[in-house]
């Protein structure tokens, strides 16, 4: 079992949340764990190829950050795990559902599927699969947020962009350079390392000098922070103020979000690396019972409530993957559109 990091605490005594704001990080938290659920599903009834990763247990940190965001304008760029993170951004389930199917009706018309989901729509920048590749993408997003509003005098300009990568990514050189840029000019995004110990079968332990990666946003003089990601509350909170600071001017910030995923690497990994021990540790620490616990002790919610919001939402998982079923299978005569910035 890998050395465990003694978790931020946070006091949700110290934030007071409306019924309308739970009910929506609730709902979309158990979006992303029936989704992804039903993708495991789908893959395994060979409905889906290739490499899927799953986003299950991480469910706090997607809702957490994205919903502090504006639903229209500000910026989402994400990884090979990006299902959740796109239907946190707003793409319907059955468009995502849809992709991982391979067809036309996908937000990436069939072309991208599992690990390339994106929505200009919804201001979804992609999910990439190389390691940290989604990091450029999102300060440049940033950067021209920036350059509209003071260069070209856009004082409408003043959108947000939210890069999420993993804890293997902290090592990689656009991590460094791009930190390095965003301090230096100020730009407005949020940096979230969604550290869930283990860059495939590799434990962050061993594969880094400083294993507390909020730490080396000093290097550059940004405001870094650590948070429970399995804490919906935590995280959102924290978003707030770093989605403030961005958007008045104050620079980017690095959020490091302690999370777990509960599945393997992919639904091709049997998972036999993991210490069960430390599995079940993390198991322990479910982010959406956690909510549900404190939405119903806050009075936010009854039980059958959330009950039925799951049943709902379970109802709007098995519409997606009928559409995606009855949906059209690209045309090979279209082969090479998409390719160009002119369709």
């Amino acid at each position: 079992m890998c050395a465990e990091r003694t978790l931020p605490k946070f006091d949700t005594a110290s934030v007071k949340i409306t019924q309308e704001e739970g009910l929506i990080l609730y709902e979309d938290m158990v979006l992303g764990r029936l989704f992804e659920d039903k993708c495991a599903e789908m893959y395994y009834r060979g409905k889906m190829f290739g490499f899927v990763h799953l986003y299950n247990g991480q469910e706090a940190v997607s809702s957490g950050i994205v919903k502090a965001l504006r639903a229209q304008g500000d910026y989402v760029c994400s990884t090979y795990r990006d299902h959740v993170h796109a239907l946190s951004a707003g793409v319907p389930a059955k468009e995502v559902m849809a992709e991982l199917f391979g067809k036309e009706t996908g937000c990436s018309k069939g072309r991208g599927g599992s690990m390339h989901m994106f929505s200009a729509e919804h201001g979804l920048l992609g999910g990439y699969a190389f390691v940290a590749e989604g990091i450029p993408v999102a300060t440049g997003a940033a950067f021209q947020s920036k350059y509209r509003r003071e260069a070209m005098g856009d004082d409408s300009s003043d959108s947000v962009a939210v890069c999420f990568f993993g804890d293997g990514a902290s090592n990689n050189g656009q991590f460094f350079e791009c930190l390095n840029m965003a301090a230096l000019w100020k730009l407005p995004i949020i940096y979230v390392v969604e550290n869930n110990k283990w860059a495939i079968g590799m434990a962050h332990d061993r594969a880094t000098s400083q294993t507390e990666i909020y730490k080396k946003a000093s290097v550059f003089n940004m405001a870094g922070y650590e948070v429970d990601g399995m804490d919906v509350l935590a995280v959102n909170t924290l978003a707030k103020e770093a989605v403030a600071r961005a958007r008045a001017g104050e620079g980017p910030t690095l959020i490091e979000a302690l999370t777990y995923r509960f599945r393997g690497h992919s639904l091709a990994d049997p998972d036999e690396m993991r210490d069960p021990a430390e599995k079940e540790f993390w198991g322990q620490r479910d982010p959406i019972k956690k909510f549900a616990t404190y939405m119903i002790e806050q009075n936010l919610a009854t039980a059958d409530e959330l009950k039925e919001i799951n049943h709902k939402i379970s109802a709007r998982v098995d519409e997606a993957v009928k559409f995606a079923e009855n949906s059209s299978e690209p045309n090979p005569s279209d082969l090479h559109r998409y390719i160009f910035a002119e369709d």
